[in-house]
């Protein structure tokens, strides 16, 4: 079993294009990767995430995603699956789907179980189970506390201490105390442990605290300007740091806002204006987004400097 996956910089979380008819799109699924992989300061992609809605993907799709991902860019930067599944058992098939088409790494969701008040031992034997059947590195997935979902700081601590097959933490909390808290106990730790922030909407505070890279299905669009901003912090360079959040936050202000289910959608019409992708498909239950709104995500891209005045019209 190998733990020696590296992740730095900025990690995006791939969408996944559908055609009208929800069928995957596989040739804009390639150029979305190929873009993601070929921007500056791009340390990884995570295929499988929330960003895919791998909730209605199936499992031979998964896999198959999986597969063209390391096709297409593997040779450039490692890939990351994301395993979303509600049993030990069933994640380490998902797992081993993804082992075998080449993944340098696997994502663990949390169980959903959780959110019921389940035994903290559950999420133990789930990284457990997984690791000594699929040997692959992990990235641990933090989520905030009022998902009931969270690993408390014992838990945590144990899972990084017992099984080093974890190299990372995809820091989801969104409570930067909670952050603060977490980045010291891997901070702690006799081994390397990389701290990937996800706090999307407020990426300036957790990176100025200490962050390895960041990974976050936002950076389908942004990667290049959150790589510039992780770049920026790790060299002092403030005032830069302080002008690209500027920038990215008019962007998170309308991508990240209730109802908040609408936020992949609200990426897929933005890479749209940004020529990047051909249709903004979302499978169902997801539903397509107002002309209203499409102006305001328009407007945040020519608030950002994306698009240019001329195209924002």
């Amino acid at each position: 079993m190998s733990s020696a996956l590296h992740l730095r910089g900025a990690i995006p979380a791939n969408i996944m294009p559908f055609r009208a008819d929800f069928s995957i799109d596989e040739p804009e699924y390639r150029r979305h990767l190929d873009w993601l992989a070929s921007a500056p300061g791009v340390g990884g992609i995570t295929c499988n995430g929330h960003a895919a809605e791998v909730s209605v993907l199936t499992r031979k799709e998964r896999r198959w995603a999986a597969a063209v991902a390391v096709e297409t860019v593997s040779h450039r930067v490692p890939v990351v699956a994301g395993i979303y599944a509600e049993s030990y058992r069933e994640a380490i098939e998902l797992a081993r789907d993804a082992k075998a088409e080449g993944v340098d790494g696997l994502l663990i969701f949390p169980l959903n179980a959780l959110m019921l008040g389940g035994n903290p031992e559950m999420a133990y034997r789930h990284f457990a189970e997984i690791a000594d059947a699929v040997g692959l590195p992990m990235v641990l997935f933090m989520y905030p506390e009022w998902t009931r979902m969270q690993y408390g700081e014992d838990l945590l601590r144990r899972l990084l201490t017992d099984i080093p097959l974890i190299v990372a933490v995809k820091e989801w909390s969104l409570d930067i105390g909670v952050y603060e808290r977490n980045l010291r106990v891997l901070r702690s730790l006799d081994r390397p442990v990389a701290m990937l922030t996800s706090h999307s909407t407020n990426l300036l505070p957790s990176l100025a605290l200490g962050a390895d890279g960041i990974l976050s299905g936002h950076g389908s669009v942004i990667c290049d300007l959150q790589a510039e901003l992780l770049l920026a912090v790790q060299n002092a360079r403030l005032q830069d740091a302080a002008a690209l959040y500027d920038r990215i936050q008019i962007l998170t202000s309308v991508v990240y806002r209730q109802p908040m289910g609408d936020m992949y959608t609200r990426m897929k019409e933005q890479l749209v204006m940004l020529g990047r992708l051909r249709h903004a498909s979302s499978r169902p239950p997801l539903l397509p987004i107002s002309d209203a709104e499409r102006q305001t995500l328009r407007d945040a891209l020519h608030g950002a400097g994306l698009l240019a005045p001329v195209e924002a019209r």
